[in-house]
């Protein structure tokens, strides 16, 4: 797991195949020259099949480097307690992580549409792959921070936060069910963390900062003791900065 994790991040770093630098600042202001939307960007690349591919893949690669480390406590619980059964029973702490990457696979899916769209209609500046529109920056910022806030996020973050509980409950045998119970937590993450990861479409697709920054938070949440009181701030930080944009 530590292994999937590293790779994922030197993939990123060395552009995820897409010949781009990932080093750029934490959050690049909004053009407000920016192309109306509706306009198709002028010099902008063709979304052919395999550039979809290619960000698909960057996509669920940087969902795997920032949900992994928040994600160990449970996929390792349950590898213990898989070991500690039967013969059977050992193997399916892979098929877990399989359902759990299956999950994170089906999000990458809709969040690669989603730029395809945003970027076809001008919001999101095809070289940055970050949003050139003030109005959508805010809206993403400020429906973060009210979902952060939200009692469906704190039911989310529950689950993830006490991964015995959510074996406890959700407990299936097998090879199928281990990718059963991987989708669900994998489910649940995302009911956690999608809005959050809806704001690399404000800081970047391909920013590392930003990218590290919402990793950090994510891991903070879940995993530090006052991981609400994390998650609430966070939400009207949000909220605030969304607010800036629009006024400013």
């Amino acid at each position: 797991m530590a292994l999937l994790t590293i790779l994922a991040w030197v993939w990123l770093i060395d552009g995820a195949g897409m010949r781009m630098n990932s080093f750029v600042p934490l959050l690049p202001p909004p053009n407000h020259q920016a192309t109306m939307p509706g306009m198709v960007m002028a010099g902008a690349e063709a979304w052919t099949v395999g550039r979809f591919a290619l960000t698909f893949s960057m996509w669920w690669t940087m969902m795997v480097a920032m949900m992994l480390p928040s994600a160990a406590p449970t996929i390792l619980l349950y590898a213990r307690a898989a070991r500690h059964g039967n013969a059977e029973m050992r193997p399916a702490s892979s098929s877990f992580l399989v359902g759990y990457f299956t999950a994170w696979g089906a999000f990458s899916l809709l969040a690669t549409s989603l730029q395809a769209i945003f970027e076809h209609v001008g919001l999101i500046d095809a070289m940055q792959m970050a949003s050139q529109s003030r109005w959508l920056s805010a809206t993403i910022l400020i429906s973060a921070g009210v979902y952060q806030i939200s009692s469906i996020k704190d039911v989310c973050l529950r689950h993830c936060r006490n991964p015995a509980q959510f074996l406890s409950r959700h407990y299936r045998s097998g090879r199928v069910g281990a990718v059963l119970m991987g989708m669900l937590h994998g489910t649940y993450c995302i009911g956690c963390c999608w809005l959050l990861m809806a704001l690399l479409f404000v800081g970047g697709v391909m920013n590392l900062a930003w990218i590290a920054l919402l990793t950090l938070m994510v891991a903070a949440e879940k995993l530090l003791p006052q991981g609400r009181l994390v998650a609430l701030a966070a939400g009207w930080a949000c909220m605030a900065l969304g607010v800036a944009i629009l006024l400013s």
